[in-house]
């Protein structure tokens, strides 16, 4: 018969005992809840912010399971349980109002949301339930499509004023300064020395090919996109997108959202357990250069 020494008996239970306790979270599941996140810089969310909210769902007598602040750097947001789905809506609603003068220009984000169950001691010392993906737990999923075309344009719009600043400041005269898609057309007199506006231009127009060609009463510059620089600012629109979506989805305080690239031009934004697909499509489509 195999003897082991006690301490190694004393290691396995520990070792279970502790994957037991662990593992706890999950059996208590996720109940309906709403979340409150300040929509500018100036909505503030504070502990006053909570009582407000606590006292408007107690006037109206609408039972929570509790509320709980969590600061976010200089502000934060507030989480609010309900037993149920409609004690959850009827919360969102009366909320919304509560703290919202204008709805068409809300200071705050009343967002439907699912929060853990799971008893703040065993949160304490981060139990927490296994993440769900949206295949096991629902939620939303978006594909976004980024505006490239609209990012090229626009930086060849900064070249162009670019163009314009560089000529004068070297007292080159110039008819005209067009954006043609990602092309610069630059028209200049017969009389100027075309090379020499060439020259001037090389720093500013840097991730453009220049070339002239003479006509009938002016030299036409011409400025195409380098295929290094479009790649290159495509690149950067699509960093800056996902930037600006991750801070988007941190008012929705979605936990373990995926938000990553697809392909050269879209980005993909998964959200699991968010309920309430208008306020998030409303969030994440206030990015200027994307299309739903």
């Amino acid at each position: 018969m195999n003897r082991y020494p006690l301490w190694k008996y004393l290691v396995i239970a520990v070792a279970l005992l502790i994957g037991v306790v662990y593992s706890i979270p999950n059996l208590f599941g996720e109940v309906p809840a709403i979340q409150i996140a300040g929509s500018k810089t100036s909505s503030k969310i504070d502990l006053n912010t909570q009582e407000k909210a606590d006292l408007a769902l107690a006037n109206a007598k609408i039972s929570s399971n509790g509320s709980f602040y969590e600061a976010q750097g200089s502000s934060g947001t507030i989480k609010i349980r309900f037993k149920d789905t409609d004690t959850q809506l009827k919360a969102k609603d009366l909320l919304e109002k509560e703290l919202n003068a204008d709805f068409s220009n809300p200071d705050y984000i009343i967002a439907l949301n699912l929060l853990t169950n799971t008893p703040n001691w065993l949160l304490s010392i981060n139990a927490l339930s296994m993440p769900l993906g949206l295949d096991l737990r629902g939620g939303v999923y978006f594909l976004l499509k980024v505006d490239m075309k609209g990012a090229v344009e626009k930086k060849v719009t900064a070249l162009a004023s670019d163009a314009r600043s560089k000529l004068r400041e070297k007292s080159i005269r110039y008819q005209s300064i067009e954006r043609l898609n990602e092309t610069l057309n630059i028209k200049v007199s017969t009389d100027t020395n075309v090379d020499k506006a060439i020259e001037s231009l090389k720093d500013a127009l840097s991730e453009m090919n220049l070339k002239s060609e003479k006509k009938l009463d002016h030299f036409l510059i011409t400025g195409t996109l380098k295929p290094e620089a479009s790649k290159a600012i495509q690149d950067n629109a699509l960093k800056q997108n996902i930037l600006t979506l991750n801070k988007r989805v941190n008012e929705l305080a979605v936990k373990e959202p995926v938000i990553q690239k697809q392909g050269n031009d879209r980005i993909v934004v998964q959200l699991p357990g968010v309920q309430d697909t208008a306020r998030a499509k409303d969030i994440i489509g206030r990015t200027a250069t994307l299309e739903a």
